[in-house]
């Protein structure tokens, strides 16, 4: 959807037929409400947009005349290495091969293959359509015109790509995420705050200016820039950061408590569970709309 709103023509591949048919489905539901919401990204209407998008069951007709590859696999190493060993056998020296990996090393993935300088990781973040990052992260082989090509790509789609100038385990964005997750864990499970008041401390609190500045800029302006901040703050920050705890197992008592929680305010029910993600959806869209006018201004 999202490479189709940038004008692109997308052909989705799958082993099942009935992957794809049900993949169609979806596309059409949901470019349709978003057209009808205001929503709808690009340029083109919802009809032009579903015209460019096309499915296949053969993976050689499939990336036949491509110019970029997204591999969006489950997330098991010896299935995308799979993938991508097949796709080195078939595709010329021009094409990108892409990965959606979250935490997969480039290293791990690409390295051996004869189109290694063209692999690299473009991992979206989940859902790509409302949440624009995507993180590049190079092999060790990249050449770097693939990299450049990539990150061009995702502004031309209107993506928000950041590069990495090397791998590291979990990129960026889960590194941030688990160290945030584990924290909570911990705080949750030395009973010094609920699972929800928990996430109202993020949702209410640090959530609302990170959705515009990120935690650098945040340090920046909450004093006399950076420099000022550490004057003032370094000794509270170490003293606080001493006195986390080991990674949590995220398993026994605590995660009982936390599933209780949560599942207490969101039962885990499909039909409750996919009208909650919607409301998400929604959110970030709107939350994305005020960011773009905000620019804009």
């Amino acid at each position: 959807m999202v490479f189709a709103a940038g004008g692109f023509k997308v052909k989705l591949y799958d082993i099942a037929q009935q992957q794809l048919t049900s993949a169609l489905e979806n596309i059409r539901k949901q470019m349709k409400e978003l057209e009808e919401s205001g929503f709808l990204k690009g340029t083109l209407s919802a009809e032009q947009q579903l015209a460019l998008i096309s499915i296949c069951t053969d993976l050689k007709a499939a990336v036949e005349g491509a110019t970029f590859i997204q591999e969006c696999t489950p997330e098991n190493l010896e299935l995308k290495k799979k993938i991508f060993g097949q796709l080195d056998l078939i595709v010329g020296n021009t094409v990108i091969l892409s990965s959606s990996t979250s935490c997969l090393l480039p290293s791990k993935l690409f390295t051996g293959l004869k189109h290694v300088k063209q692999c690299i990781v473009s991992h979206p973040v989940n859902p790509p359509y409302f949440v624009p990052l995507v993180e590049i992260v190079p092999h060790p082989e990249t050449d770097p015109s693939t990299i450049e090509s990539t990150y061009a790509l995702m502004k031309k789609i209107g993506q928000s790509p950041v590069k990495l100038n090397r791998e590291t385990e979990g990129f960026v964005l889960n590194r941030l995420q688990y160290a945030v997750i584990s924290e909570a864990w911990r705080l949750v499970g030395e009973g010094v705050i609920s699972p929800t008041d928990l996430d109202l401390v993020m949702s209410d609190g640090l959530g609302m200016r990170y959705a515009f500045i990120g935690p650098l800029e945040t340090m920046h302006l909450n004093a006399e820039g950076i420099s000022n901040y550490c004057e003032r703050y370094r000794e509270g920050m170490r003293l606080v950061l001493n006195t986390f705890g080991p990674v949590p197992e995220f398993s026994g008592e605590i995660e009982q408590k936390i599933n209780q929680a949560m599942s207490e305010k969101i039962p885990v029910v499909p039909k409750v569970l996919d009208a909650r993600r919607k409301r998400r959806d929604e959110y970030l869209t709107g939350l994305a709309k005020l960011k773009k006018q905000m620019k804009s201004d």
